[in-house]
């Protein structure tokens, strides 16, 4: 009796092992068939996320159209070698980033904000306001930096991306300090990358600055 009872038991042990075996075999091959795109839409729901997650992502955004904005005067304003090549990076880096930001939302089936360099947009009474973010330029600073030339638009234009950046820094510590947020795999990367490239290049925008006040070369 103890003999039989064992061998159904390890029927029914058999029998489990298989249909997980099976299971497992259907479903890598599901994933095998798919395309990048959809592998990403399906590993995007294996992470959890939070209203900060999506609002970090979402004013960050606008956070950096004002920064690509600024880097784009350089050439038009006789910016020095150094800061040109600053303004480079910038460039790069955020539209990257911007492009893995909308796709994230867009995965997740949140509205997707078109970047815009005075801030995010939002209703309140039924009137729209644009809402600026720590560290963003106001109109009269985006002014001066507009009509600045030479040296002068070299100097304002690292105060205010010294200030623009240090902004973006305390967006990531604003997200980090929430419950739950940055959990998510690509939010952490993005906020994790941001928070480096940010702190190191307002470190070198400080010596940069500071060379150019005590005409250091």
């Amino acid at each position: 009796m103890i003999r039989t009872h064992n061998r159904s038991r390890a029927a029914a042990l058999l029998a489990t092992v298989a249909l997980v075996a099976c299971s497992s075999a259907t479903v890598g091959s599901r994933q095998a068939s798919m395309s990048p795109a959809e592998k990403a839409r399906a590993d995007s729901t294996k992470w959890p996320y939070t209203k900060a997650d999506i609002d970090f992502m979402s004013g960050m955004i606008h956070h950096h159209a004002q920064a690509i904005e600024m880097a784009k005067l350089a050439p038009t304003n006789g910016a020095g070698s150094s800061v040109s090549i600053l303004t480079g990076r910038v460039i790069n880096a955020q539209t990257d980033e911007i492009h893995v930001m909308q796709q994230w939302l867009g995965e997740r089936n949140q509205p997707v904000p078109e970047p815009n360099p005075k801030g995010m947009k939002m209703v309140m009474d039924g009137v729209e306001h644009v809402m600026p973010m720590p560290g963003m330029l106001t109109d009269a600073q985006m002014d001066t930096l507009k009509a600045a030339r030479g040296k002068d638009f070299d100097q304002y234009f690292l105060r205010y991306m010294i200030q623009h950046h240090q902004g973006a820094v305390t967006m990531v510590k604003t997200l980090i300090s929430s419950r739950g947020a940055a959990l998510d795999e690509t939010v952490f990367k993005v906020a994790s990358d941001i928070n480096v490239d940010q702190e190191t290049e307002i470190a070198r925008m400080q010596k940069m600055l500071f060379n150019m006040l005590t005409d250091k070369p």
